[in-house]
């Protein structure tokens, strides 16, 4: 089967987030009343798979080995979609 799979990337907290300092600091500039924003990268992946649980497994070995670095990332793994369902 064929899953649509979206992993999340995005810095550890305690990480300088320079990206995110500069997104926070515009948003207030513009009148937006936010605090901290915090900057992530997605990634959304076609994964074929027995299940959706393998679909997701796939995916967290593909973060951890690729998609995020261990030191300063952490990594949220969803399933989105199974080819062939509408529900």
């Amino acid at each position: 089967m064929r899953f649509l799979v979206k992993a999340e990337v995005s810095l550890k907290r305690g990480h300088f987030d320079p990206e995110g300092d500069v997104a926070a600091k515009s948003l207030k500039d513009l009148g937006f009343g936010v605090g901290t924003v915090r900057v992530s990268k997605g990634y959304t992946m076609e994964i074929d798979a027995r299940d959706a649980s393998e679909a997701k497994a796939l995916a967290e070995e593909m973060c951890r080995r690729l998609l995020a670095n261990p030191i300063k990332d952490d990594f949220r793994v969803e399933v989105l979609f199974i080819e062939g369902r509408t529900d």
